[in-house]
């Protein structure tokens, strides 16, 4: 990863693990093949990456079982991010904590397990915790959410750079409810996955990367980034190498992207405050 080779303590925010010996959600979507432990640590070695977060896919539902099992496997390099419903209790929510669980995610497009109505509850149960909410969702949506989600009682994580389906301009109204969340202070976005919403395959994602040079220099304490491995639901994912190609051409300042890739995810996820930060520019 050229100039961040070799450092330590870059984050991966956001993959998923799956196994057969799981069974799959009745509601489930995407059945992709078994994508192992073994099989990422592979890809933490091409890309030399050190630590992951590790998200509840919407292929198990409410289940959290494959995921824990592979976090467990992981260590202290791993956090989690899992799906949670109203009913969940504080002995359960305490179990999940101690495991490594940081996050309640909500997958708010078809095959999600969750619906909107549980998001205030679940946010309200999570926040003494000090976890955070995760959200996917047709980006298009986040003008007529803006309300809702500035009032949560716990911090925001937006997945895939907001996935506008189909992609907007950094002019476009929802871009704008974007930036307004993050102006917050307590919103974060992803830079992962622009094949989710692109018009076109890669290798550069035009539209999702206009949105990203903007997300960069306006907000670069409001960023994460992620791989999605092993990229469900794409008929030709994108290579290890190509992963890396984009990370540079997303995040080309080196002292930006360790901020991205180092310092934004420790706080969120480890709860490690920097020693030094970077002010936002523009």
């Amino acid at each position: 990863m050229g100039e961040v080779a070799g450092s330590a303590d870059i984050v991966d925010t956001h993959m998923h693990f799956y196994d057969a010996r799981f069974p799959s959600a009745p509601a489930a979507l995407l059945h992709p093949p078994d994508a192992t432990v073994a099989m990422y640590r592979e890809v933490q070695a091409d890309l030399g990456l050190d630590r992951v977060v590790v998200v509840q896919p919407t292929t198990y539902g409410l289940d959290n079982s494959c995921q824990l099992e592979a976090m467990a496997a992981l260590g202290d390099s791993a956090r989690g991010v899992m799906v949670i419903d109203g009913s969940v209790t504080a002995r359960e929510l305490e179990h999940l904590h101690a495991l490594g669980v940081r996050g309640a995610r909500f997958h708010m497009l078809p095959g999600g397990a969750v619906s909107w109505s549980a998001l205030d509850a679940v946010a309200a149960k999570i926040a003494a915790r000090g976890w955070h909410i995760q959200l996917q969702l047709n980006g298009r949506e986040l003008a007529e959410r803006k309300g809702q989600l500035a009032g949560l009682p716990v911090e925001l994580v937006i997945d895939h750079v907001g996935r506008f389906m189909p992609p907007v301009a950094p002019d476009h109204p929802a871009f704008a409810a974007l930036c307004s969340l993050l102006d917050s202070g307590r919103c974060w976005v992803k830079l992962s996955a622009p094949y989710e919403s692109a018009n076109g395959a890669g290798p550069r994602y035009p539209e999702v990367s206009a949105l990203v040079d903007e997300l960069v220099q306006r907000y670069p304490e409001r960023l994460l980034w992620a791989t999605n491995w092993p990229h469900p639901g794409q008929e030709h994912p994108p290579s290890t190498a190509e992963l890396g190609r984009l990370l540079h051409r997303w995040l080309p300042d080196p002292v930006v992207r360790h901020r991205v890739l180092t310092t934004n995810p420790l706080l969120l996820y480890w709860g490690q405050t920097p020693a030094t930060s970077i002010s936002r520019t523009g």
